[in-house]
């Protein structure tokens, strides 16, 4: 339990959709939590403010002196000085904004930016499915196919914070991908890629997850759209520990809701080609479900030693 003088940590993750905020003690226990719509299209000041109000919900309800932040945001940032580079058609006016500057003059605590997807593999790091592992790639399939890169104990974002992006590398076939390149991951292991797949073979609308259920019962043309997405994926690994050795693949998103159907399809490629190492890869499902994002957030704001309080957290 907290106490009115005792540091507890916030995290945030700001959707295209829904704004979410947990409040954590220093074990990174969460305390208490708040959601609310993302005002999108409203611009970055409105979005911010929407961040302020739901963490003053939890402010009031659980006692503790605030020490930190840390935000998880969609699109391209600039961990260092804390800006938005480059965002979604989704969001306006969100592209350049200093998210941490904004909150750090509101709330007068050292506060701290990753993309969503790297605070996805913070959050799995410190207390999901890859606590304790050293070399590790987290991957979302989701609307999109997002990409992150924790080596030698710490997240590596890369010269340009896209260290990680598997996702957005070509050699996947030449399909059209949303970013503007072709035959990206994106375009295969996306929900939005496996309707769209599943539609050009077929002529039916399904969602996603319809598609898994339509394969679980038999549906040739389901099973290969799934198939050839986990044959994607296991050729991502591959190259990945390929480069820089990893041990260890984190899956995530709203795709990794069919694992039962996925993980099989990702494993028998995996074998059939495995790293140049000769060592098997790792493959875990993520374990934190909606918690992941803001928790890494709130990993990163505990870790960092600007937030002042006694050292180093649980996890990096």
């Amino acid at each position: 339990m907290s106490g009115p003088d005792s540091p507890v940590y916030a995290g945030v993750d700001i959707g295209g959709t829904t704004t979410q905020v947990v409040l954590c003690d220093a074990e990174l226990k969460v305390l208490d939590r708040a959601d609310t719509a993302t005002p999108a299209r409203s611009g970055g000041r409105a979005m911010i403010a929407a961040v302020l109000d739901a963490l003053a919900v939890v402010r009031a309800r659980t006692p503790g002196r605030l020490a930190a932040v840390g935000v998880g945001a969609a699109g391209v940032v600039d961990s260092a000085s804390g800006h938005i580079l480059v965002a979604s058609d989704s969001f306006t006016d969100w592209a350049g904004f200093p998210v941490t500057a904004a909150l750090r003059a509101a709330l007068g605590v050292p506060v701290f930016l990753d993309n969503d997807v790297n605070a996805f593999l913070r959050g799995e790091i410190a207390c999901g499915a890859a606590t304790g592992e050293a070399d590790v790639l987290g991957m979302t399939l989701g609307t999109g196919v997002g990409g992150a890169l924790w080596t030698g104990g710490e997240l590596r974002a890369g010269a340009h914070g896209a260290a990680g992006e598997i996702g957005h590398i070509p050699g996947f076939g030449d399909l059209p991908c949303t970013c503007g390149g072709r035959g990206h991951l994106e375009t295969l292991a996306s929900a939005r890629s496996l309707r769209a797949r599943y539609g050009e073979r077929t002529g039916r609308e399904l969602t996603a997850r319809e598609v898994a259920e339509a394969a679980r019962e038999g549906d040739a043309d389901a099973h290969a759209v799934y198939a050839a997405a986990g044959a994607g994926v296991a050729r991502a690994i591959t190259m990945t520990a390929g480069l820089v050795d990893i041990g260890t693949v984190v899956i995530g998103g709203g795709v990794s809701g069919s694992w039962t159907l996925l993980e099989p399809l990702i494993q028998g490629p995996l074998a059939a080609e495995p790293p140049i190492s000769g060592h098997p890869v790792k493959l875990l499902r993520a374990t934190l479900g909606a918690d992941a994002v803001p928790l890494g957030a709130a990993a990163r704001a505990r870790h960092e030693p600007a937030a002042g309080e006694g050292g180093p957290g649980p996890a990096r």
